[in-house]
């Protein structure tokens, strides 16, 4: 009977054993994957740190974001003195994820070329060849009219500003990063194009409406990107070809 008894709680333990052991063998190299990283505290050739430490999958999916975005950019790039993965990856979300171009044009009646607006018909019915294009002559150039703001009966008109480098080579009117990381972090209106209103004078934000933060921009949402991210997308604003125009902007910009 001793013997039976033994032998039952083996059966039951041992294969208890063996899936406590896979577990643990799992776990142990999920956690390696992790904390692949040298000494000195950065991730091997075959990871990228994150917010978590090392991830091979991240390495994969961030090279092929990389990769879309150096195929997605619209116009040539000044990658002299940039980390260029930093330009690909910020391409990617300002082009796809982003769309920042969808405001930050002349409006949708120039953001492609006609030729190149998936929105018209192919021939004969329309000018669209097939191929996307956008307008590299109002790229991110500003001066979309979202109309009158708050009311229709509204004097104020929120105009999308100029994201492109000025001639210190600073994008979006010559901020600094950190300047870049406060505007999309806080919404703050660092041109202050529309400030409140001390009595209901025109071109300025009435109550409750806040002038010292950017209306319309959804700010509030790209607030939670890691900085990170927010560096990738100032480095790539930096890397693109100045146009002149844009609310607030002095003319000549670009020289």
């Amino acid at each position: 009977m001793r013997r039976n008894s033994m032998l039952r709680i083996l059966v039951v333990v041992t294969p208890m054993m063996i899936i406590c052991c896979l577990l643990a063998l799992g776990m142990s190299a999920a956690a390696q994957s992790v904390r692949s990283e040298s000494d000195n505290g950065r991730c091997s050739n075959k990871t990228i740190k994150g917010d978590y430490g090392c991830s091979i999958h991240g390495a994969h999916d961030e090279k092929e974001m990389i990769s879309i975005g150096f195929a997605v950019a619209p116009v040539p790039l000044n990658l002299a003195g940039k980390d260029r993965d930093m330009v690909g990856l910020g391409s990617y979300l300002v082009n796809v994820i982003g769309d920042c171009n969808g405001c930050h044009s002349d409006g949708p009646a120039t953001e492609f070329i006609p030729t190149g607006n998936p929105y018209l018909r192919k021939p004969p019915g329309g000018p669209f060849s097939g191929s996307i294009q956008i307008n590299t002559a109002t790229y991110l150039g500003g001066g979309r009219d979202f109309g009158p703001f708050p009311f229709p009966t509204s004097t104020l008109h929120i105009v999308s500003r100029n994201l492109t480098p000025d001639k210190s080579g600073l994008p979006e009117g010559g901020h600094t990063l950190a300047e870049f990381i406060q505007i999309m972090r806080t919404g703050v209106d660092m041109d202050h194009a529309h400030p409140n209103c001390p009595t209901n004078a025109p071109n300025c934000m009435a109550p409750p409406f806040d002038g010292d933060k950017l209306q319309i921009m959804r700010w509030p949402f790209f607030r939670n990107m890691t900085e990170r991210q927010l560096k990738a997308m100032y480095t790539f604003l930096s890397a693109i070809p100045c146009l002149e125009g844009g609310p607030g902007e002095p003319s000549p910009r670009c020289q």
